[in-house]
């Protein structure tokens, strides 16, 4: 049991210095050797006396990687009664590891507990009486722990050894992940003690940035591990479609439409190709929107019907019921039959579905981190190689077609993230932002926890020195309580002691108080009392109105607008209900590497015949309208820039032109600008470049979109602005950005 051999074929020292329990478990798995993170995180944990952050890709074995040190330093304590959070993005994660980690623990007679809606109160009830072994939660569940049990909570932690944060990148940048920060150092605090954290992650563009969300009053001190595992092949195919008009628009006299006849062509044409290529095995299909998930899982499905062969095709995104979510997981899991999951981000992580032949995306992805992240589920096999096909839909070019269309902007950002992908480059995390909207539901929630506080504690525990909102003035925090108080959000006692105001009161009551990300109210579909999943009610939906929902057709039987209910029952016909899509943000790498494509000459290997002639318009379109050389156009009435940055950058420009009486809109590609004269853009940008102000309070004076997120509307307006820019705008890669386009046109 001691040769056990490690990734470099040598003997593993790690191996040693597990518990006997756990190596023979390993065994008994029928493991050989351990993988390269896992050697490496046994000495960097064991001893519990430092951070660390475990990056790998998915599916090697980054939870055994954390877990096997951690468990045998429980093991090794005089005490048993020690503790370990394990923070997951995602319920289904934490369902996931449940099972993953219980089969290792029950040997060692550690106990796992779950934590989140779905759990049975008795088990929650047991933990509590006995807060030991591993806890899985969310950061959700975890702050209604603070807010419910605050007086207890130092008890519940006093044998807190580690915190585990799963899907670390999921976190880092959002309200989410501040609010995250601010609950890692409360846990701390009622703790008593420094407990170390392991951060686990398959996708990471900046390590460094990472440790520093991690850590972020001591980030060099984050030890970090990178597997080195061999560089698996990768096999790319992206499929070029100009965009077709549906059937119903050649053929208006239909008689009954079907889905078919109301989409693009060009989905038809997807479709089909999805249909051809998929079947028979199991893979991963990703179009960007629920609604198109919608669409192509009952195009798929009907394909199926009309061949008379089994259904392989299953809906998955975060509307649908658990049930239906996991009927598709447990498709792709069974391995008894081929499946594919038409999929939004909700199948990116790490939840095991064991692996599939081939990712498939359509439109361009989010990023190139999601991208990457969605790879790790395919090829994992030894031996296998990762197959991605891209599927890119581009319009008819007209006359009056956009700069953007000529240009193929698409596409072209699609190749440009898959050549970033194969570099091995991904976005950077952004964590400098503010996030004053999660500092007041921090605050509100220190005061639940300790039946309230002074201002000196709450500035104590969340900004001072080493708190997680150490960005927030002495003076913002002053006037974000006073703010508070006339909102009668907070109210003051003489002592000086805060509470909860009367408005106060009802939000952290509500059940919605936990989240720090605001939620889209949201109507049940349900089909003889069977919950279906949820919907948000964007347009109006009537009575005998049809609808596909999880890749099946329902009639609308009744809509109650007071419980919020959609009654259905099955039915043939059907359109995809209207979703809310968000709008990624493009990095300013990306829009450099989509600007070395379409200056290139050379045929890129990995296009379709088809992508290899959009691609070419584009070019085309690139060199006749003399972008190599100026990014200062006339376009009709309007002149365009075409900065090359992202879209951090591309928005502060367009609000500072808009300020100064020329109306501008981020286009993308393009900033479009009306209302002025070549030399009057070029006079405004010469002015931009030349700020020495860049105050946001005086910048966002009239602005009025600047509420993004849940708890904006309770800040100061100056404050609000601050965290706004801090958030959404480069406001320094703007003013460099006017210096540039002034210079490419003199």
């Amino acid at each position: 049991m001691t040769s056990l051999q490690a990734s470099n074929s040598e003997s593993s020292s790690g191996f040693a210095r597990l518990d006997e329990r756990i190596q023979r478990w390993i065994w008994t798995e029928g493991w050989t050797e351990l993988r390269d993170a896992q050697e490496r995180a046994i000495p960097a944990l064991i001893d519990a006396d430092r951070d660390v952050i475990v990056a790998a890709a998915t599916a090697a074995g980054k939870t055994e990687a954390a877990f096997f040190p951690i468990l045998t330093h429980l093991l090794q304590q005089p005490s048993t009664s020690g503790l370990v959070v394990y923070v997951s993005p995602l319920k289904a994660l934490i369902n996931d590891q449940w099972g993953r980690l219980t089969g290792l623990c029950e040997s060692l007679d550690i106990p796992v507990v779950g934590w989140h809606g779905d759990i049975a109160a008795s088990k929650k009830h047991r933990f509590l009486k006995s807060p030991q072994g591993v806890l899985l939660i969310t950061p959700e569940s975890l702050e209604a722990l603070f807010v419910t049990r605050g007086t207890s909570m130092s008890g519940l932690m006093a044998n807190l050894r580690y915190v585990v944060i799963d899907e670390l990148h999921a976190f880092i940048g959002s309200e989410r992940g501040k609010q995250l920060q601010s609950l890692l150092h409360r846990l701390e605090r009622v703790a008593g003690h420094h407990v170390p954290r392991v951060g686990l992650s398959a996708t990471l563009g900046d390590m460094r940035l990472a440790a520093h969300f991690l850590r972020s009053t001591d980030p060099e001190k984050v030890e970090l591990i990178e597997s080195k595992g061999g560089g698996q092949e990768l096999k790319v195919l992206v499929k070029g479609y100009g965009l077709k008009p549906p059937r119903i628009e050649l053929e208006p006299d239909i008689a009954h439409p079907e889905t078919e006849d109301l989409v693009s062509g060009s989905f038809l044409d997807v479709a089909a190709h999805l249909y051809k290529v998929l079947r028979g095995t199991n893979n991963l299909v990703f179009p960007n929107s629920r609604q198109k998930v919608e669409t192509f899982t009952d195009l798929l499905r009907r394909k199926c019907e009309r061949d008379c062969v089994p259904n392989e095709f299953w809906a998955h995104h975060g509307s649908l019921s658990k049930e239906y979510r996991e009927e598709a997981e447990q498709a792709l899991k069974d391995g008894s039959r081929p499946a594919t999951a038409i999929c939004t981000t909700t199948l990116e992580l790490g939840i095991d579905i064991g692996s599939v032949k081939s990712i498939c995306q359509v439109g361009e992805p989010p990023s190139v981190a999601s991208l990457r992240q969605r790879l790790g589920r395919s090829g994992r096999r030894k031996g296998e190689s990762a197959i991605l096909r891209a599927y890119c839909i581009e319009p008819q070019l007209e006359q009056s077609s956009s700069t953007s269309d000529c240009l193929r902007e698409g596409l072209v950002q699609s190749i440009a993230m898959i050549r970033l992908l194969i570099a091995g480059w991904f976005e950077p995390p952004r964590v400098s932002g503010l996030h004053g909207s999660t500092l007041i539901q921090q605050i509100l929630s220190i005061i639940a926890e300790r039946g309230g506080a002074t201002a000196a504690q709450l500035w104590s525990a969340l900004v001072a020195t080493d708190g997680p909102f150490a960005g927030v003035s002495k003076d913002d925090f002053v006037a974000l309580l006073r703010h508070l108080g006339t909102l009668r959000v907070l109210t003051q006692e003489s002592s000086g002691l805060l509470l909860h105001g009367e408005v106060g009161e009802q939000l952290v009551n509500h059940y919605t108080f936990y989240a720090a990300f605001a939620t889209e109210e949201e109507f049940r579909l349900v089909c003889d009392g069977k919950t279906l999943g949820t919907l948000p009610l964007s347009r109006p939906l009537l009575p005998q109105q049809g609808v596909i929902f999880a890749g099946r057709r329902w009639r609308v039987l009744d809509v109650d607008t007071e419980k919020k209910l959609i009654v259905v029952s099955p039915d043939k016909g059907g359109a995809p209900p209207m979703f809310e899509s968000g709008h990624s943000m493009v990095h300013d790498k990306i829009r450099q590497e989509m600007r070395k494509v379409l200056a290139e000459t050379h045929a890129i290997a990995f296009l379709d015949h088809e992508a290899q002639q959009l691609l070419q318009e584009g070019r085309e379109h690139y060199r006749r309208a003399g972008l190599e050389r100026t990014q200062v156009t006339h376009r009709g009435a309007e002149v365009e820039l075409l900065t090359w940055r992202g879209d951090w950058c591309n928005d502060a420009l367009a609000l500072l032109l808009t300020q100064r009486g020329l109306v501008s809109n981020n286009d993308g590609l393009v900033i479009s600008v009306s209302g002025g004269s070549m030399d009057k853009v070029i006079e405004v940008l010469r002015d931009i470049s030349q700020l020495d102000d860049l105050d946001p309070v005086v910048l966002l004076a009239q602005a009025k979109n600047t509420l993004r997120e849940k708890w904006d509307w309770a800040m100061p307006d100056e404050m609000a602005r601050r965290s706004f820019v801090s958030l959404c705008l480069d406001l320094e890669g703007a003013m460099e950005t006017a210096r540039v386009l002034c210079g490419s046109i003199e």
